[in-house]
């Protein structure tokens, strides 16, 4: 264990870090950053037309990994003269890109951001919904385009999935014809049985209809899918949703990159104080107030079924110690009363339990990176945010027992075919672009269409097992 400074922020946070990047590098053209490629694999795909036959791959991003764009209606009651004139919006019927605008990084537009990000859970209609007169969306359903870079004019800066996706393109796929991305509105999450989940619930039929009319456009070969963080948690809720005969004629295979299967003991810093890295200009409660928000944040709580009662959080000014067993003591302690009841009634269920895929699954893991274990706040409370911060292993954002503990339970299962490959020193974005984690990607791709390949139609379960066990 390593004690010490706060690590990097999971959620949304992260904004903070590109914020103070582009104030530094703003200066720079976007023409110095490469554009995602697609020609190679199209001429590749010209050339091997009858060679190929890949599975299709689709992309799926986690928290604030996917352009996210906005509209304000007669409705909206801005907080201030700033967030009344901006942004200025011309054309498009009013919409603008709300998630990522490095305009955000100005005082008084922080405010405008947070509050357009906000969510609101309504008790009687027990579900999220928007701020009034904030309209959301997410474009170009389908398409890597919204997830490879954050902000169009700054791709040397919010580059996302571009280097994953420009790497499959390179191995021989084409965008829109093999390779898809199914970006989504992360604020939002998904609830345990019995509560409505209006849009996660979408999310997750929108998904379904991807993967479906994916393996109808390349010859009924089931989809690959490649999710990175908070998107592994969607898409396994959606194979485990799904009937078995449909997971069985869909989906190939589920590849999770730092999928934070048991939540994150970082959460709890997000939720306690906020956390902005020490970025200047950025109001650290301000970001909090909003992050707090996410019904997705909830859901990346450290799970009581991982982190048992393991101490996590130490007040001193309450004179209290806190574990995921009683996550809704800390949410009262910390003055977020309004939280308590959407995650004991709403998040604790979804979380009781870690449903089997019912498809071969590969988990990626970033290891050996300083990870939040625990906290501690002195006598100034919450506010004044942890006087200690305890490392221990991770890839710098999931703690590892999240990232493998929950997972192990598969393995005991005959009828479940799970592969954990550990990546020392990889960290929970770096493994996006990290070379080990790309290669082991197209390894576990490659090998699964090398079989479709060399044969008229899939390997059957028997012998997937034995190729991957």
């Amino acid at each position: 264990m390593v004690v010490g400074r706060p690590s990097s922020s999971s959620s949304v946070a992260r904004a903070a870090v590109l914020l103070a990047a582009a104030m530094l590098l703003s200066t720079l053209s976007p023409c110095c950053c490469a554009s995602a490629g697609g020609g190679g694999g199209a001429r590749r795909r010209e050339k091997n037309q009858q060679q190929l036959q890949l599975h299709p791959v689709i992309l799926i991003p986690g928290a604030g990994g996917n352009q996210l764009e906005a509209r304000l209606t007669e409705e909206y009651a801005p907080s201030s003269l700033a967030c009344r004139v901006w942004p200025v919006v011309r054309g498009r019927g009013g919409w603008f890109r709300l998630w990522f605008d490095p305009s955000v990084v100005v005082a008084p537009l922080t405010r405008c951001f947070a509050d357009r990000m906000t969510l609101f859970y309504d008790s009687v209609a027990d579900d999220y919904r928007n701020a009034p007169g904030v309209e959301t969306r997410v474009s170009d359903f389908g398409s890597t385009s919204t997830l490879r870079y954050l902000d169009p004019n700054l791709k040397l800066l919010t580059g996302y999935m571009n280097v994953l996706a420009s790497t499959l393109e390179k191995a021989g796929y084409e965008e829109g014809f093999d390779l898809f991305g199914a970006p989504y509105d992360f604020r939002y999450g998904l609830a345990g049985p019995g509560h409505p989940s209006r849009v996660g619930s979408a999310y997750l039929e929108r998904l379904r209809k991807l993967v479906e009319s994916a393996c109808a456009a390349n010859g009924g070969r089931p989809a690959i899918l490649v999710a990175h963080s908070l998107g592994g948690l969607y898409a396994l809720q959606m194979v485990a949703r799904s009937p078995p005969a449909w997971r069985a004629a869909n989906v190939k295979r589920l590849v999770t990159l730092s999928a934070p299967w048991g939540g994150s003991v970082q959460e709890m810093l997000t939720f306690a104080s906020g956390n902005t890295l020490g970025v200047p200009f950025v109001d650290a409660s301000l970001i909090r107030d909003e992050q707090r928000t996410a019904e997705s944040n909830l859901w990346l709580l450290p799970a009581p079924r991982v982190f048992g009662n393991t101490t996590l959080v130490v007040s001193r000014h309450h004179n209290r110690s806190y574990s995921a067993k009683n996550m809704t003591q800390f949410l009262r302690d910390i003055g977020f009363a309004e939280g308590v009841e959407p995650y004991r009634e709403r998040i604790r269920p979804l979380v009781e339990v870690l449903p089997e895929p019912g498809v071969p699954v590969t988990c990626l893991v970033g290891t050996g990176v300083d990870t939040v274990e625990s906290l501690v706040y002195g006598e100034g409370g919450f506010e004044a945010g942890p006087e200690k911060v305890v490392y221990g292993d991770g890839d710098g954002t999931v703690n590892l027992d999240s990232l493998v503990g929950p997972i192990k339970a598969w393995s005991d299962s005959p009828e479940q075919v799970v592969e954990v490959v550990e990546l020392p020193e990889v960290s929970h974005s770096g493994i996006l672009k990290d070379k080990s984690a790309l290669d082991q990607i197209l390894r576990i791709i490659d090998a699964i269409n090398l079989n479709a390949t060399t044969s008229s139609s899939s390997i059957d379960r028997s012998s997937q097992d034995v190729l991957y066990n």
